[in-house]
């Protein structure tokens, strides 16, 4: 049975935002993740790293490493935008992702759990659209930072100038 009251367009979350309903200081929580074996061993596959750090556990301590290191990228991919609510909210305006940069301030090990945000910190408007900047942080179990970066946006305009 067809329900005419249903309408995929309008299956989300949220209505979309554009460049201009947003804020500097707007925060978007990722949920957090803790690192387990099986995210090391399929991270381990996918990026074709194979460096001891990363799977031998005599190697991390010989070298004063209290269990295996994460993968630089494998830590960076938890500020993945996707992961949280960030695409959903400007799901009608978002048109890229432009550029990322990031500082690996502290190791990750296996069984650290880690919270990740994204917040607004600049709008730099443009003729029909604007580059939003966030930045991109992870802190660990024991509150330490791990990661810094910044990430960047390109979103539609929702009233552009002619």
């Amino acid at each position: 049975m067809t329900d005419a009251n249903f309408d995929p367009e309008n299956h989300k979350p949220f209505d979309s935002s554009y460049f201009e309903d947003l804020e500097i200081g707007q925060k978007f929580y990722i949920p957090s993740r803790t690192m387990t074996d099986a995210l090391f061993s399929a991270f381990q596959l996918a990026s074709g790293d194979n460096h001891p750090i990363h799977y031998d556990i005599e190697y991390c301590k010989r070298h004063g490493h209290r269990g295996l290191v994460a993968h630089g990228f494998q830590t960076l991919i938890q500020t993945a935008p996707g992961a949280g609510w960030f695409p959903f909210v400007v799901s009608d305006s978002l048109v890229g992702f432009l550029e990322q940069s990031s500082r690996f301030l502290k190791p990750v090990y296996n069984g650290d759990t880690l919270y990740s945000m994204l917040e607004i910190t600049a709008l730099e408007e443009q003729r029909s659209t604007g580059v939003v900047t966030m930045k991109s942080t992870i802190h660990n179990q024991d509150r330490e930072l791990v990661l810094d970066g910044e990430q960047k946006f390109l979103l539609k305009k929702r009233n552009p100038a002619s």
